[in-house]
């Protein structure tokens, strides 16, 4: 196990009956707010009209930012940050899922630099302050109510990256598990994919001396497993929909790469068919994953993913760690269809026409090879492409 600080200051807030504590934690960071949301699911489940009461019976000022997309769009936030000029807002309170929170961050990062934000994203420009967020969760996706990471895409430039900063972490998380009871299937699906994905970019890894580490991984997995289809077939499970939610935060909140060198593998590659498709990026990751174990099982790597199949779905080792491994990457590719989301590219709309410049872009937004459980080229992203057609 390799040193490290591991360190999370947000303030989480969880449970049915937190949302009256939201003018006090605003308060405490500051006065003027912008609220920031998406395509107005939090107007459907009342929450907007919760939220804006509470902010104007404690005379907090707010001006809005709405339409946020789900892969949130560079142009929002610089929309955003003119708005947080004009109006002397010093606090952003975003209310939504993931694609809302990462576009806050950039928004409270961007304020601070005097050129394109876009450089932010790039690592052009270093994050040095950045205004204090918080946030209301409404999907269980990202973990971005807990962590220092965003994901922004430029349409301009064909680019979904991902940057981070200490200076975004949230300073306070509300997460009431109702405000998910109406999140549809498809994207009930897409964020315990993403959840489970974000587990397993950490999980996989080898001779690492991580045996605690991997085993929070596991119960963060199997939390997954068995709250997932509870959360599809019953929608206003409570704790179908907490257990999720919290598992959602801990998956990517730093924890799980404690004492690890991980590099992440799926990501990357799906990235880069969010940029260019605009799919749902659950959904890429659940094409792609069993077709990346696939493409790296080999005699390292076949025993960690044999145990993988063992531990989170509970299968019978037979001896033969490739007979094993193969098993649990068909188990976990049977999961995946359990849930209702396609299984190929083709049935998502992308054909061969992209993907050698989606694997090579692949590699060069990443600056270097792939250095995860397994190493990876732009040749190997391509054959992972084209398995998961």
């Amino acid at each position: 196990m390799k040193d490290f600080i591991f360190e999370v200051d947000t303030k989480i807030l969880f449970g049915e009956d937190q949302l009256k504590n939201l003018p006090s934690e605003i308060k405490k960071h500051g006065s003027r707010v912008l609220l920031c949301y998406g395509g107005g699911s939090i107007k459907k489940i009342g929450l907007y009209e919760d939220v804006i009461k509470l902010l104007e019976q404690n005379n907090i000022f707010y001006k809005e930012l709405s339409g946020i997309e789900p892969n949130p769009r560079l142009e929002s936030a610089v929309d955003g940050i003119k708005i947080v000029r004009e109006n002397n807002i010093d606090f952003i309170l975003a209310v939504g899922g993931g694609s809302v929170i990462d576009c806050a961050k950039l928004i409270a990062a961007g304020f601070y630099v005097d050129e394109d934000p876009w450089n932010i994203v790039t690592g052009k420009s270093r994050v040095e302050k950045a205004l204090p967020i918080g946030t209301i969760l409404t999907l269980a996706a990202t973990g971005s109510e807990m962590d220092e990471n965003s994901v922004i895409t430029n349409l301009k430039t064909k680019q979904k990256l991902g940057w981070g900063s200490s200076k975004v972490l949230p300073k306070f998380s509300i997460m009431n598990p109702v405000y998910t009871y109406t999140v549809n299937a498809h994207h009930t699906a897409s964020g315990v994919i993403d959840i489970m994905s974000h587990t397993m970019e950490n999980y996989f890894s080898l001779n690492d001396g991580c045996y605690l580490v991997d085993r929070f991984s596991e119960g963060l997995l199997k939390t997954c497993v068995k709250y997932g289809p509870i959360a599809l077939e019953n929608p206003k499970d409570y704790d179908a929909r907490a257990n999720i939610m919290w598992a959602n935060s801990w998956a990517i909140n730093g924890l799980l790469s404690t004492g690890k060198s991980t590099d992440w593998s799926v990501h990357p590659m799906e990235h880069e068919l969010s940029a260019f498709y605009d799919i749902t990026h659950g959904i890429g990751l659940a094409i792609l994953t069993p077709n990346w174990l696939k493409y790296v099982l080999n005699e390292h790597t076949a025993r960690k993913i044999s145990l993988f199949g063992k531990n989170v779905f509970e299968l019978e080792l037979s001896g033969d760690n490739f007979a094993d491994a193969n098993r649990a990457i068909d188990e976990l590719r049977n999961f995946f269809n359990s849930l209702g989301v396609p299984s190929t590219l083709k049935e998502v709309g992308i054909g061969e026409e992209h993907l050698e410049e989606m694997a090579e872009l692949t590699i060069k937004h990443k600056g270097r090879p792939i250095q995860g459980f397994a190493k990876l080229e732009a040749k190997d992203v391509l054959e992972i492409y084209k398995l998961s057609l």
